[in-house]
């Protein structure tokens, strides 16, 4: 499966029904449905359901997508949460979520994947997860992410950072 990066909200056109669940507009805008993961099929429609806005945002996303598929060829992608993309193997490597001014990539490893060159910028304490921030017009470190994607992937074949935190 292959996914596009969400944004949760989009102008919607004056002649689109929408889907059934969507919900009135709030200052003319209006909340997609999380089961509206692509573009509206409705010729009279411009509604671009859970697409980032920026094409910068795009473009970080699929650097980071290509990225981890590089790690390992048998990664899957999935939606979970009810929009963010998600990266699996053998249980979690990493989520997408694009904020308004950059793109935050969860990483999974429990705290215990090493940062040697200090590309995470928050969740230091988090048990579960840590975030990358990548702002728009910033080189992707892809050479230290490829390698915490690879150490996480390593970890997940190993029973997961829970089991290999516990020794």
């Amino acid at each position: 499966m292959v996914l596009d990066f969400v944004d949760r909200t989009t102008p919607v056109a004056p002649r689109c029904a929408g889907p059934s669940e969507r919900r009135e507009p709030v200052g003319g805008r209006v909340s997609v449905p999380p089961s509206a993961h692509v573009l509206c099929s409705r010729p009279a429609c411009r509604c671009l359901h859970r697409r980032p806005t920026r094409l910068g945002q795009r473009a970080i996303c699929r650097e980071v997508r290509d990225l981890v598929h590089a790690a390992d060829p048998e990664v899957t992608e999935t939606v979970k949460r009810t929009v963010q993309p998600y990266f699996v193997l053998d249980g979690n490597i990493c989520a997408l979520l694009a904020a308004k001014t950059h793109v935050n990539v969860f990483l999974y490893d429990g705290g215990i994947v090493p940062d040697p060159e200090g590309i995470i910028t928050g969740g230091h304490d988090n048990k579960t997860a840590r975030t990358v921030a990548i702002r728009e017009g910033e080189t992707v470190n892809a050479r230290a992410l490829s390698a915490m994607f690879r150490r996480i992937i390593a970890d997940n074949r190993a029973g997961g950072w829970r089991k290999l935190k516990g020794r």
